[in-house]
């Protein structure tokens, strides 16, 4: 129930909203918009001046916000013009209070200039030096993560303005040291508010292209706020995430935009870029020539060292008479041949020495020497020797092994042997 009011509430101010049967008049829209922003009041801005042109009296100016990439016009009428105190132009960095105001007859939005000043350059550094270290911090000044130059590049990319010095500069510079270098250029704005977006969109394209070996970025110095182009964050970025080598020759030594930091090389002059990215053919030729006049000595004196090696080798005694080593050396092989025929006779001789030993005593010791002295062996059919009475009944055969035959026998009887002792 506490809800009916408030539904009601709403539902009256949607029943006097336009329709396309009940639609508002044009002026009626344009008033509102314009109560609207009137209600915004007066605001301070801060931003770098793209655009400055004075049309009797009034100026008609563009203001960036150069980290953001956006981008307002300004209007300033001549009364409020007369009472700067500086003057101004395209480039500065400036603060201006506006108050934004709708033009009921024309349907557009203006922003009003009331006051206008240059930002401290103490505040540039400042915020120059807070981005500076950010970058330092995410390592993008590291010197272990720029990119070697090639000794001879293929093709340069070159990003600089349009039929500016700086372009005269490298082209004449590095064909003059090598005539056959070949370059891929990009023009691009070096200031305002274009620069940063269109010279980071040249590196993107450079570096996209497989043929493109370093990629310059040249410009012939300017002044401090002129510079800040090249200490722009997407621009610095897009330097740093390039897989090409990049060379930064804005040529200003005292102030140093954050590109010379993350660049792979700095160069002080587009000029001293050309020298430092192309070889002079002249100075190469030279260090060729001397690099073949070196290999040439040391290889002569190498020839000569080994002719004196083979020289002195040829002058011994083995060499200027081969036959020397051999009747050096002949008569003592006679007598190591000599010695060894000694050393086998007399060996041999003691080893049949030993070998008639060895037989006297196998003789000594054989059955046949036994039988020799007159004993005999008996023995049985089987082959077996006769030992004992009792494996010969009468009646069997035996053969009796004499010394010098056998012969046959057959047990006739039989006698036993007395034991030793008797019987008592």
């Amino acid at each position: 129930m506490t809800d009916a009011p408030a539904a009601a509430n709403d539902a009256a101010p949607a029943s006097s909203a336009p329709s396309a049967e009940s639609p508002w008049p044009v002026s009626v829209l344009s008033s509102k918009i314009k109560d609207y922003i009137a209600r915004l009041g007066a605001v301070w801005v801060e931003g770098e001046l793209t655009q400055w042109n004075v049309r009797g009296g009034a100026v008609y100016a563009k203001l960036k916000d150069l980290e953001q990439d956006a981008t307002v016009s300004l209007q300033m009428w001549a009364s409020t013009r007369a009472k700067l105190d500086a003057d101004f132009k395209q480039g500065d960095r400036v603060v201006a209070l506006v108050k934004p105001d709708w033009w009921l007859r024309g349907g557009t939005l203006t922003m009003n200039v009331l006051q206008l000043k240059h930002v401290g350059l103490g505040d540039l550094l400042e915020r120059l030096e807070r981005l500076r270290r950010q970058l330092i911090d995410e390592g993008l000044f590291d010197a272990t993560r720029k990119k070697r130059l090639p000794f001879l590049p293929n093709c340069i990319g070159l990003v600089t303005g349009k039929d500016s010095d700086a372009e005269k500069d490298v082209l004449r510079n590095a064909q003059l040291r090598w005539p056959s270098v070949s370059f891929r250029v990009k023009h691009s704005a070096v200031q305002g508010e274009r620069a940063a977006s269109e010279v980071a969109a040249r590196i993107r394209e450079l570096d996209a292209d497989p043929e493109v070996d370093v990629i310059i970025v040249a410009r012939g110095g300017g002044d401090f706020q002129n510079l800040l182009v090249f200490s722009d964050e997407a621009l610095v970025r897009t330097a740093a995430a390039a897989q090409t080598p990049i060379v930064s020759a804005i040529g200003h030594e005292n102030d140093r935009p954050l590109l010379d930091e993350v660049a792979d090389l700095r160069a002080s002059t587009p000029t001293d870029a050309a020298k430092r990215v192309v070889p002079d053919v002249g100075e190469e030729l030279a260090r060729v020539q001397q690099a073949r006049g070196r290999i040439q000595l040391r290889v002569s004196g190498f020839i000569g060292h080994e002719i004196d090696r083979l020289g002195q080798l040829r002058s011994r005694p083995v060499m200027s008479d081969p036959t020397w080593l051999i009747d050096s050396r002949a008569e003592e092989l006679v007598r190591w041949v000599a010695r060894g025929s000694e050393l086998m006779d007399h060996r041999l001789e003691r080893a049949n020495a030993r070998i008639g030993e060895l037989t006297g005593h196998l003789r000594a010791l054989s059955p046949k020497r036994t039988l020799e002295r007159g004993y005999a062996i008996a023995q049985l059919p089987d082959g077996r020797a006769l030992r004992s009475i009792e494996d010969a009944p009468l009646g069997s055969a035996l053969r009796v092994t004499v010394a010098d035959g056998a012969v046959a026998a057959t047990v006739d009887g039989v006698e036993a042997a007395e034991r030793a002792g008797g019987r008592g």
